[in-house]
């Protein structure tokens, strides 16, 4: 039976996967939630034996109901292929007590890649499918990961161009290179003088713009998303955490049915949500720990039920989570909301006009699963040190969060469950941040002179995606002030001249 799509704002808008994956956010400015959370037809001790590409076809045909086997497999084989520089995709590696998800291993070395190298194949098979005639335009806000990955991916693609917006002065050295210096000729990079909210704002707003749906329309385009808010980027980022529990299994880490518990380090909602619809699927998770940085608006939520982005947002080292509006958010509150499309819409409505909801103790209630921790400045250099010192292995700022928040967890909780730890990025993604923490002397150092001596520290050779920016020529240049984002999506449209 077809699975169908709906908007979390108006349950009459009703889609197929294909068309969800198309339109990214829907026209009333929701998010796309399956009907139901579809589960497993595979068992645990056949997924043991799967490869990384034969579970995610496992996974991905429960969700992606529209589309062949044929064509799914095929997106699957091209995205999870040599661009992958371990064969297992997404390894684990234990290191004192922790499983460490390495999500890292792609072409830009950050989760986003698992998700991002799939999605432009999903999204051409999408449109072709559809029928479609217009040039797809992919808009992207990005606090340092998202755009890179959705550049990469979607460079010289055909039928499709991709314009990406990150703040300024939000992203690490590494990040804002990687996307200055992306070749393709269907890639733009906008610098925005504003934070990541901001940037994600003024593409939620060029996407509800329906006068500029028509211009765009009229010129033979159509907007789309590679953000998280996609539900062709949340579907592929289940399929780690199954292949993850599935892995511990094999190597006999865990019995079959034992309980596991994951942590996230959290932004935009996308990553952990995937790992919440990973358990209602059926993998026997217990607790999901969301672990924030100094902008803990989500631990916040978690222990009071009041989502309140008025407060000052704190550049730190960890920048993917420097977020106030954590969009992916809306798909949990309305599952909490016994799937009122009507409540959700009016919590997003206070969010948008005051910058604050509370949700009632009846959807507090369905929290259980959850619990959250954050880690400060301090304490992320401090968890990146000792762990270092301890096992010689070597984490990057994000995955630190999550460690640090999994350090206070397990002295509070005295829980011994094994637990996952989602490691997001490359540790030389973020060279400055971690070796300075490792050791305060690099402090003085040029970023990029610290990267061989990181390779020398870290015994982890220096990835081509570092090698491959060095040298690289800057190709993108434009900068705006976030309200001027339309104008620039127009002008590097040609759209009205």
């Amino acid at each position: 039976m077809d699975l169908v799509y709906q908007s979390t704002r108006n349950e009459h808008k009703k889609v197929t996967a294909s068309q969800a994956i198309l339109r990214g956010l829907s026209e009333d400015g929701g998010l796309f939630v399956p009907e139901r959370i579809p589960k497993l037809d595979v068992d645990m001790e056949h997924l043991k034996e799967m490869t990384y590409q034969e579970t995610a076809y496992a996974v991905m045909k429960q969700f992606l109901t529209d589309f062949t086997e044929a064509e799914l497999k095929s997106c699957i084989q091209r995205a999870y292929d040599s661009k992958f520089d371990t064969e297992e995709i997404a390894p684990l590696v234990k290191a004192d007590g922790a499983y460490y998800l390495e999500l890292f291993h792609g072409a830009t070395i950050a989760f986003k890649d698992m998700a991002l190298s799939i999605l432009p194949h999903l999204l051409t098979t999408s449109a072709k499918k559809n029928s479609v005639k217009n040039e797809i335009v992919i808009l992207t806000a990005t606090s340092g990961d998202t755009g890179k990955a959705a550049l990469a991916g979607f460079a010289d693609v055909e039928g499709t161009r991709i314009i990406v917006f990150y703040p300024k002065d939000g992203v690490s050295k590494v990040q804002e290179l990687q996307m200055v210096t992306q070749k393709g000729k269907n890639t733009e990079v906008v610098a925005i003088h504003g934070n990541f909210d901001d940037a994600q704002n003024g593409v939620k707003e060029i996407f509800e713009n329906r006068e500029l749906e028509k211009e765009l329309d009229q010129a033979g385009y159509q907007f789309s998303s590679a953000n998280s808010i996609n539900i062709g980027r949340l579907v592929p980022q289940v399929v780690y955490y199954v292949y993850a529990y599935a892995k511990l299994l094999k190597s006999e880490e865990i019995v079959s049915g034992e309980e596991i518990n994951v942590v996230v380090p959290t932004g935009n909602f996308g990553n952990i949500l995937a790992a919440y619809y990973a358990k209602m699927m059926g993998v026997p998770i217990a607790r999901l720990i969301c672990a924030s940085n100094e902008n803990k608006v989500l631990f916040d939520f978690f222990e009071t039920g009041v989502y309140d982005r008025n407060r000052e947002f704190v550049l730190t080292q960890s920048p993917s989570m420097d977020i106030l509006i954590s969009s992916n958010l809306e798909r949990l509150i309305y599952r909490i909301a016994d799937e009122s499309a009507a409540d959700t819409e009016a919590l997003m409505k206070a969010l948008k006009s005051q910058g604050a909801y509370q949700i009632t103790e009846a959807m507090r209630s369905k929290l259980e699963s959850f619990t959250a921790g954050y880690a400060g400045e301090a304490k992320m250099s401090e968890t990146i040190a000792g762990l270092f010192h301890k096992t010689g292995y070597v984490i990057d700022t994000h995955t630190a969060v999550a460690a640090a928040v999994y350090d206070d967890y397990k002295t509070k909780t005295k829980d011994e469950t094994k637990t996952i730890i989602a490691s997001t990025a490359s540790p030389y993604k973020f060279v400055k941040s971690v070796m300075t923490a490792i050791d305060s002397k690099y402090a003085q150092w040029d970023e990029l002179g610290l990267l061989p001596e990181m390779q020398k520290l870290s015994q982890i050779e220096m990835p081509t995606a570092i090698k491959e920016i060095l040298n690289a020529q800057i190709v993108h240049s434009r900068v705006c002030d976030a309200k001027d984002m339309e104008t620039a999506v127009k002008e590097i449209l040609q759209i009205n001249r």
